[in-house]
């Protein structure tokens, strides 16, 4: 561990000018008579470690020293890739490696372009989590992450229902969607996704399963989630929509049915367009088209289209 930490505070000093035994200390998470040490063994292990005296003083490298420890190993690597997702390596248990592998990445580059990665980070971040909830990580999410970077099978128990159920799974791939973490698994023949925060029990096995190298993880989902997206509209709902109407369907309800309604719709003499929407409930249905206000009339089902007449009513009486 101490070898990782002398090798950290070189690629550290590599990087930057003068750094303060204060801000090696954070950096290291260790004291700063630590540092103080360390750079004494540095400076015997024949790295040419300087220490400024006084109040502008530090710790830096002497006579341009470049260090050729910047070699990347594996999960540095792929850490690397994702680390514009802080929150999600962090839940994952490797924000360690991704630091790491940023150090390394920054020890190798030219002094002309030392400010490139935290440039980039003052100008793009990416926040993963929906709008009005507190993002949850889920209690076994840093177990299948070790069973998906290392390719190893789990044994599970899932919460479906009212129940528990046991899984044995290949874990391929971690999704995080909207705040809301997935793991994309075969299990037996078939291909499965679960809620990560579902699982009640996860054992992580010794052995290694041979991943299928045609596995897309990007694709899969893009097919399961629209598969479920289109599950889920199991009614159909008539509506007259206006101009105004027909642009702002789509962000109302579901972007494809309401894209596809609007394609297919039959142009009245009046210019509003009669379309037939596919549609979770009625419920979810009224809750969704009332944000279109009087751009939309509901011809059907009956019962939907007296509730919206019933609540124009109300609402009427209430402003009048």
């Amino acid at each position: 561990m101490r070898a990782a930490r002398l090798i950290k505070m070189v690629l550290l000093l590599q990087n930057r000018p003068s750094m303060t035994a204060a801000e090696l200390a954070a950096e290291l998470e260790v004291s700063e008579r630590t540092v103080t040490r360390d750079a004494l063994a540095l400076s015997e292990a024949g790295v040419p470690v300087y220490a400024d005296r006084g109040r502008a003083g530090g710790y830096r490298l002497v006579g341009g020293y470049r260090t050729r420890l910047t070699g990347l190993a594996r999960g540095e690597a792929e850490a690397l890739f994702l680390s514009g997702l802080p929150g999600a390596l962090r839940d994952m248990g490797l924000e360690d490696a991704a630091s790491a592998a940023r150090l390394k990445v920054s020890a190798a580059l030219l002094p002309s372009l030392r400010d490139a990665p935290r440039s980039a980070a003052q100008r793009f971040h990416l926040d993963a989590p929906g709008w009005y909830q507190e993002p949850e990580t889920p209690e076994l999410l840093a177990p299948l992450a070790e069973a998906v970077w290392d390719d190893r099978p789990v044994s599970a128990r899932y919460r479906r229902g009212d129940g528990e159920v046991a899984r044995e799974l290949e874990p391929y791939g971690l999704v995080l969607k909207a705040g809301v973490w997935y793991v994309c698994a075969r299990a037996g023949a078939s291909w499965r996704t679960y809620r990560v925060d579902r699982f009640g029990a996860v054992e992580v096995r010794e052995e290694r399963f041979v991943r299928d190298p045609d596995f897309d993880l990007a694709a899969f989902w893009s097919e399961r989630s629209a598969e479920f997206a289109r599950s889920l509209l199991r009614a159909e709902v008539v509506l007259r929509l206006s101009e105004a109407g027909a642009r702002r369907l789509p962000y109302v309800t579901d972007r494809a049915a309401a894209e596809e309604a609007v394609a297919a719709g039959v142009r009245e003499e009046d210019g509003r367009v009669r379309v037939t929407l596919r549609v979770e409930n009625e419920e979810v249905a009224f809750g969704q088209l009332l944000g279109l206000g009087a751009e939309a009339e509901v011809l059907a089902p009956a019962a939907l289209r007296e509730r919206f007449t019933e609540t124009a009513r109300a609402m009427a009486d209430r402003y009048r």
